[in-house]
């Protein structure tokens, strides 16, 4: 974290945070708002400011699947995991998405351009297999759709 300006904006969240109750998941959130990760070196800075300990702060990052501990690709696909997605298909929409995009869940592409996460329910339930390809929702999902819409984010991103 060499960044000045984030150093700033990380100093300013704590501040701002972390004598309100429950601000750990808060201050999770907005770091990662401005990060789009939460990086390792700002654990110690977060149990010290909350005064709790680091491995209580790790443990609380890597429970939630929405934390991120490293930098994401500039195309997030987020696939649904949830019951009703498999019930129409969704095991296997996954496992062909993980050949076609190169990448396991959890993990982004050599190259950093796509990470790849499961998500339990994105509230397409009638309409899935369903994904989230950067903040926009896709329902009735297909291998050659979901490779259309990744080729268009990458091109815009």
């Amino acid at each position: 974290m060499s960044d000045t300006v984030t150093t700033d904006a990380i100093d300013e969240i704590l501040t701002r945070m972390a004598k309100t109750e429950g601000a750990l998941l808060p201050i999770l959130h907005a770091i990662q708002a401005v990060e789009g990760y939460v990086p390792a070196e700002v654990v110690p800075r977060i149990a010290d400011a909350l005064n709790v300990s680091r491995a209580e702060v790790h443990g609380v990052i890597s429970y939630y699947h929405h934390f991120r501990q490293k930098p994401a690709g500039k195309v997030v696909v987020q696939i649904c995991r949830a019951e009703a997605c498999q019930a129409v298909g969704g095991d296997a929409f996954a496992q062909e998405a993980v050949k076609a995009l190169g990448c396991d869940f959890h993990e982004t592409t050599k190259d950093g351009a796509i990470t790849l996460e499961p998500v339990y329910c994105l509230g397409h339930c009638a309409c899935g297999p369903s994904a989230m390809i950067n903040d926009n929702v896709h329902a009735r999902m297909t291998i050659d759709r979901l490779k259309t819409l990744v080729e268009r984010a990458r091109s815009q991103a």
